[in-house]
């Protein structure tokens, strides 16, 4: 009887749970089979069902996000075959079927009828470099000091190689030059660390179909695949289509694959991909020599899985610093450290998030009539110079640039890292960027002494990345930002007003006084706002 179990892997927790119902539901709900409090999960998501034949079928259930099987999308019931993977948001389920695969060993050669071969990557690695034949076969050790050249000088290639492009095109080389029998090559990866398999490049000896490979990776066995990947495995079949295991395999069935070969790309420590081959016709010569075949394609991927790890690094650093020098433009240095310490960035996205925040608007007094008697570029100049003066006193106590309004300056304090003295750190802030403005017209910064009136609010708002896919803006939303911007046009010149709210959280309050109530547009009530205290 074929058991169905699923290995759930939701961020760093795995667990295994066994399906021990024919009708078997996952969702958010508790009532279902499988209780999944994730947010991409739909309530009543999908359901497993067993047939009257014994076959496990899989089929969604209206989910908000869809279910996807390996990587296609459910639309309609769906035989499940051991080692598929089935997402479901962000959560990915490995199914365990005790048949085709059985429940052998990894370490245990397996045969179907002749034609199946399973290796521990292990012990491919240690017997690689003996030849199949007899000791005295010469031939046979002629072969393999070649390949262990051809290995050599990859390795030297491979090391100075820096694109995936690269990588791929040292590999298609050698295994084309001396695999006769593959057809198809392919180099699937784990590029964001999740478990997923992405196909990154694909290789056939038929240079007409080239340009198909990629757009339909369909041709690929997943099963296969997975296996390989999670448990640290090599397969090669001589004849797919009889195997009993590969039964109802969509892409061998439908692509008419006999022979696949696959081995994972690790080295030692993490399996970082798969590299698979297949070939259109049953091979006898796989058949006899199989297992040097498999140990030299595994070989072969160790020294690439190295280059694989290199190129994963690199994509990682080069993608920090994209995200650094973004959030450099609204956080200070130390916050943005933080956040890619952390991860906190996924899609290279902050998320919008309520958060508890003290919102500034700092803006330039009498700029109207200032830019009047100035040239475009004169502004700009003026601008920049202030912008980039008053943005220090923002970066050193830890706040955010939320945008430059014209000539007033829009930061917060509280967001993305939740600060529980962000009232403090606001106010102090604006008593910086004054001092630091009157210290600057002693030393005539510009043509004419400057002011600037500020204004602070707290409160709850959303904070985080907001657009379209063509334009994001990290910024801040709600009433508490609408109400500040009110108070700004309230500000006396040269001082800094806050409302109730943030008067209230403050550790040192006496450094304000009550200016007054005050109605604003938009506002049904009251406000009462307090202004620097200058005794």
């Amino acid at each position: 009887m074929t058991e169905l179990k699923l290995r759930l892997q939701e961020g760093n927790i795995e667990r295994t749970v066994t399906v021990d119902q024919n009708v078997f539901t996952i969702g958010r709900l508790p009532q279902c089979n499988l209780y999944l409090p994730s947010g991409g999960v739909s309530r009543c998501h999908a359901r497993l069902r067993k047939t009257d034949a014994g076959v496990w079928t899989i089929d969604d259930l209206g989910s908000k996000n869809g279910t996807q099987l390996n990587d296609r999308f459910v639309t309609s019931p769906q035989e499940l075959h051991n080692g598929d993977i089935i997402w479901l948001g962000d959560v990915s389920l490995i199914v365990e079927l005790t048949h085709p695969w059985g429940s052998q060993g990894a370490n245990q050669e397996l045969v179907s009828q002749g034609r199946t071969i399973l290796r521990n990557v292990q012990q491919l690695q240690q017997q690689w470099i003996q030849a199949s034949g007899e000791d005295g076969d010469s031939s046979n050790k002629d072969k393999t000091i070649a390949r262990l050249k051809d290995l050599v000088d990859i390795a030297r290639n491979l090391s100075a190689a820096a694109s995936i492009e690269a990588i791929f095109s040292q590999v298609q080389e050698v295994v084309f030059r001396y695999l006769n029998s593959i057809e198809r090559l392919a180099l699937l990866i784990d590029v964001t660390d999740s478990g997923k398999l992405e196909l990154m490049n694909a290789a056939t000896r038929n240079i007409s179909q080239q340009k198909y490979l990629l757009a339909d990776g369909s041709w690929i066995s997943r099963s296969i695949c997975q296996k390989v990947f999670a448990e640290k495995v090599a397969i090669q079949t001589g004849d797919a289509q009889q195997d009993d295991r590969f039964a109802g395999e969509h892409s061998i069935l439908v692509k008419d694959i006999r022979s696949a070969m696959a081995v994972p790309l690790w080295d030692e420590n993490k399996v970082v991909g798969v590299l698979y081959a297949d070939a259109h016709l049953s091979s006898s010569h796989w058949l006899k020599e199989g297992e040097e075949e498999l140990s030299f394609f595994s070989a072969l991927a160790n020294l690439v899985a190295s280059s694989v790890q290199r190129w994963l690094l690199a994509e990682k650093l080069k993608n920090q610093e994209v995200i650094r020098q973004r959030l450099e433009r609204y956080h200070s240095p130390a916050v943005v450290h933080q956040l890619i310490a952390l991860g906190a960035l996924p899609d290279g996205r902050l998320q919008p998030q309520e958060s508890e925040i003290s919102i500034l608007f700092a803006d330039l007094v009498g700029f109207t009539e200032i830019s009047e008697r100035l040239t475009p570029t004169q502004i700009a100049e003026l601008l920049n110079n202030l912008f980039e003066e008053m943005l220090q006193e923002v970066f050193a106590w830890g706040g955010t640039l939320d945008k430059y309004i014209g000539d007033c300056i829009m930061a917060f304090f509280g967001a993305p890292e939740p600060q529980s003295d962000h009232a403090d750190r606001a106010v102090a802030t604006a008593m910086g960027m004054l001092t630091r403005l009157e210290n600057l017209n002693a030393k005539n910064f510009w043509t004419e002494p400057l002011q600037l009136r500020i204004a602070i609010n707290s409160g709850k708002a959303v904070v985080g990345d907001v657009g379209s896919s063509q334009r994001v803006e990290y910024t801040a939303l709600g009433a508490t930002i609408n109400l500040a911007a009110r108070m700004e046009a309230i500000s006396p010149p040269g001082e800094c007003v806050v409302s109730e709210a943030t008067y209230l959280m403050l550790s040192q309050p006496s450094c304000f006084q009550k200016m007054g109530d005050y109605r604003f547009k938009g506002i049904n009530r009251l406000v009462s706002v307090y202004q620097t205290n200058m005794q």
